[in-house]
């Protein structure tokens, strides 16, 4: 989801313009590193937080699939795949 971030301050793109030129980028390229590495620096890490996200929602995922729906019996062993004449459920 983009979101977008006006800054209107001139010093700050200045900065910005100046940072990009020094690293050959762009000002969001900067601006992006600048703002990682003050989240590290406080401890914060930006890329961590980002795989416990996803890491979290596929955990919800794996939740999910490995209920059965209401009245469906659990698959737990390759023989509940089958009912009791040997057909597949």
């Amino acid at each position: 989801m983009p979101v977008s971030l006006n800054i209107k301050n001139p010093r700050v793109h200045e900065l910005a313009r100046q940072a990009a030129r020094l690293r050959g980028t762009n000002q969001t390229a900067v601006i992006e590193e600048a703002l990682e590495l003050l989240l590290r620096q406080h401890g914060a890490d930006p890329d961590e937080a980002s795989a416990q996200r996803k890491i979290d929602a596929a955990h919800r995922i794996a939740a999910a699939y490995a209920r059965p729906p209401m009245g469906e019996p659990a698959i737990v062993r390759v023989e509940d795949l089958y009912d009791d004449s040997g057909l597949p459920r």
